[in-house]
Formats: structure tokens, C-alpha cells, sequence
């Protein structure tokens, strides 16, 4: 698909830049500390009761009343009614998945190998479009093992990352990854990935609020990140002002969002921690009144995943578009499940865990069930970059506490490192890089 030609050919400029990262970083800031509590409680059990359903058509046009925004509330909140989400099943597609089923093996299944030869891929300090919250070694790591490891995959090779390939193969086209903050992450090793091969006068980056873009004007080609944690329009959609006392979704709609991403050649899914904050509350569209209804997180996902897979199975002809979903990212908050007995978390880390088939609590399976559930039946029309396993073993490729706060840490904090480590994220480079060479391989 053709990319509009209507580009702002201005050299970039360092207060851009500057407004770019500060924008980056208040937004990963803002959401810290609602994640972290995502391991201090689960789940609301649902109801033994069996609930009645109805069967709703997602992304009607104009049926909500009001765009979302984190000025919204619910008027009231009632149980859950059992509503779900009819999406158009591609049923001639069943079975089809275009994924590693076809592949000579399976490229997420494997370990990781020591190799300082070849990895890092690029330099951290190389990078000018490095975030603050993801440059370990400019914020005082000192170990940079973390670095070399590459993933080797059981019974083959995956494909080595080559920038100028890659840029063939986006050469007029728009590259976008569209969800939460592991989802920047990754869009963010994709840049610094491909930056280097691109001259400084042919490149430039442009935030804009929920949109941000790097373009390379040579080949005419973008590589984007869009806002959107829960992939239904939300009351948490603002790109920084996103720390909210309660989760509203629509979750029968993905129209505000994809009339952002409906026009991308590639685009690059993911959706998973802000669904593990609690339960959400939901406003359909069409309802007048404010009345809102809550479910537990998972379930509220599902029916989200919903109307994202309606948008998918109508919207999307294989030949022409290219989708991909990202599967969850690990977190690595309790050491005590790597090594029995032990405190703490991913602080102070600096190897992989070398246990094959390692599964710790910052995944959880029901989740990973109800998406491949739902990714299978949209056939060829989407393609699974599984990167669960692969970075569950990777406990030392967290920024722990090497990264910009941007709020003064209290004594008490400073005296005991793991309670304010990040856990979540990844410094770069690193273990995006891998999913990032994933994604080079399947297209």
C-alpha cells in the first residue's frame, strides 16, 4: 500500500529530540508505578454462577456517544451482563495461521548463547534516539553481559540482521508498532537498529502526542509507534497523563485507534500488563447514561481481543498487509522463583536463567491460551512473533534501577535497590533486539 507523500523534509534538530525523549520518558514514568503492582494482587475470580450472554457487533461507526479521554468516568457501575463480542470469524481461514507451524522449525524455541563477537548489534551511546529509561550502561551498569547473548534457535539459524535488507523490504512502505510500553520498547530498538545505515540530514523523528514517527526520506519508508496499551479506545489513550484511579475501555470498539494504523503496510501488535492492574470497567457503545459494567482482567481483554481480531478478519487481505502480534512480555519481580529461597527480584542479575522451559509468575497461561486461541482462528491473516519463553529466561536484561527516575528517590528506596528496580522493561541493547530480528525473519 502506497505511503502518502506529504512529509515535512526539515532536517532534524536536537530540541526536537529533546522534546521527543522527555515525551518518552514522562509517559513510561506516569504508567511505572500502576505496573509494578500488577504481581501484588490477581485477578478477580469470577462468579461460579454461570452468566447469560448476548452477542454484540463491534466497531459500528458513531455508536459511542463520546470519545474516551482521562476525563471520563462511569455515572454508575454494574455486574458484568455476559455480552459478547461477535467478530467476523474467517472461517474459510481456520487452521491456516501463516506462524512457525510452517517454518522448518521453531524459531522460539531455544537458548541463548554468549557471543561479545557479535552483539551488540549497535552501540547504546550510538543511538541518538535512545530513551533515558532504557540506556543501562549511560546510568551506571557496568556489567554489559547482557548485551552479547543471541538467541539460537533449536535445529536452525535465525536469520541475521541485516539494516539494509530491512530497509528494502520497507522501502515505501509504514512500519508500525501499535500498543503499550514494552511495544515502544521494541519500536525503539527497531530504530536504533536501522538509524546507523541512514544519513542524519535523510532522517528525522516527529512526536505527535499519541503518533510518533521516524522517517527515512531516502527510502520513503516509516517506522511509527502509536499509543494505544488496551488496543480499545480507553480513558488512558493520553500518551503521558495516562496514571489513572480506574481502567474505562470501550470494549466493542478499536475504531478511534485504527483510524491511525489502517493505512500501515506492516503493523506490529502487542497487549498484556495493563489488562493485570485489576478490574476494568467497561462502557459499551450506545449506552446514553454512563452506566459502566466491571470485569476482571482477563475477561476484559478477551473481549477487547475481540473486537481487535473483528477489525483483522474484515480489514485485513494477507497479499497486501502484514500484521503481527507480539505475545506478552515477562516480568522477573521474585527472584525466589528462579533461585528457591532467595529475596529480591531482577536486581543485580547478570545472567539468564539456563532452566529450560523456565516459567515464572510474570506470565500467565490463561491469558497465553486465550490469545492463540483467537489469533488461530484469523488464519494467514496474522502472523504470532512469540517472545514469552525466549525472555522469560532473561532475568538480567532489566534495567533494574540503571535508567532515569524522574522522581527523587527516598532514602529508604535508596537503601534497598530492588525496591524500586524496574523489572518490566529492557535495556537496549538488548532483548528487543531479538524480537526485533524475529520480525526481519518472518517478513
Amino acid at each position: 500500500m502506497p505511503m502518502s507523500s506529504k512529509w515535512s523534509r526539515k532536517k532534524p534538530h536536537f530540541p526536537l529530540l529533546a522534546v521527543l525523549l522527555v515525551f518518552i520518558a514522562c509517559s513510561v514514568l506516569y504508567n511505572e508505578f500502576s505496573i509494578q503492582r500488577i504481581h501484588e494482587s490477581t485477578d478477580h475470580i469470577p462468579s461460579s454462577q454461570p452468566t447469560p450472554f448476548t452477542y454484540v457487533k463491534p466497531n459500528l461507526p458513531q455508536r459511542a456517544s463520546e470519545v474516551l479521554d482521562r476525563f471520563s468516568g462511569c455515572n454508575s457501575t454494574r455486574n458484568f451482563s455476559g455480552k459478547k463480542i461477535r467478530w467476523a470469524d474467517p472461517e474459510a481461514e481456520l487452521g491456516r495461521r501463516r506462524s512457525v507451524s510452517q517454518e522448518s522449525c521453531d524459531l522460539f524455541s531455544g537458548k541463548w548463547v554468549f557471543d561479545n563477537r557479535s552483539y551488540p548489534l549497535y552501540e547504546e551511546s550510538e543511538c541518538p534516539y535512545m530513551s533515558e529509561q532504557l540506556a543501562c550502561h549511560k546510568h551506571g551498569r557496568s556489567d554489559l553481559q547482557y548485551q552479547h547473548w543471541r538467541w539460537q534457535p533449536h535445529g536452525c539459524n535465525l536469520k541475521r540482521w541485516n539494516a539494509i535488507e530491512m530497509w528494502e523490504k520497507l522501502r515505501g512502505k509504514r512500519l508500525m508498532f501499535v500498543g503499550d510500553s514494552l511495544n515502544r520498547n521494541q519500536w525503539i530498538s527497531m530504530v536504533c537498529l536501522l538509524q546507523s545505515v541512514i544519513p542524519a540530514n535523510k532522517r528525522s523523528m516527529t512526536p505527535n502526542a499519541q503518533l510518533t514517527i521516524f522517517r527515512a526520506e531516502e527510502y520513503n519508508a516509516t517506522v511509527e509507534f502509536l499509543w494505544a496499551p488496551l488496543l480499545v479506545e480507553s480513558n488512558s489513550d493520553d500518551p503521558v497523563k495516562h496514571r489513572l484511579t480506574e481502567r474505562i475501555i470501550r470494549p466493542d470498539s478499536v475504531l478511534k485507534h485504527s483510524a491511525q494504523w489502517e493505512h500501515a503496510d506492516i503493523l506490529v501488535f502487542n497487549s498484556y500488563l495493563w489488562w493485570r492492574q485489576g478490574p476494568v470497567k467497561m462502557l459499551w457503545g450506545g449506552e446514553e447514561n454512563g452506566a459502566c459494567e466491571e470485569l476482571d482482567g482477563l475477561g476484559a481483554m478477551e473481549l477487547a481481543m475481540g473486537a481487535w481480531a473483528d477489525w483483522v478478519a474484515s480489514k485485513v487481505i494477507p497479499l497486501k498487509k502484514r500484521v503481527f502480534f507480539v505475545t506478552m512480555s515477562p516480568t522477573h519481580f521474585w527472584k525466589r522463583e528462579w533461585e528457591a529461597g532467595s529475596e529480591g527480584n531482577c536486581y543485580n542479575e547478570t545472567r539468564p536463567i539456563d532452566r529450560e522451559g523456565y516459567w515464572g509468575s510474570g506470565s500467565n497461561l490463561a491469558t497465553m491460551r486465550m490469545v492463540d486461541d483467537l489469533v488461530s482462528r484469523l488464519g494467514s491473516k496474522v502472523s504470532v512473533i512469540n517472545v514469552t519463553q525466549l525472555s522469560e529466561y532473561r532475568k538480567d536484561g532489566h534495567p533494574s534501577i540503571y535508567r532515569k527516575f524522574w522522581e527523587a528517590l527516598s532514602p529508604q528506596q535508596l537503601g534497598n535497590p530492588a525496591s524500586y528496580s524496574d523489572c518490566i522493561h529492557w535495556c537496549l541493547p538488548g532483548v528487543p533486539d531479538v524480537w526485533n530480528e524475529l520480525l526481519f525473519h518472518l517478513l
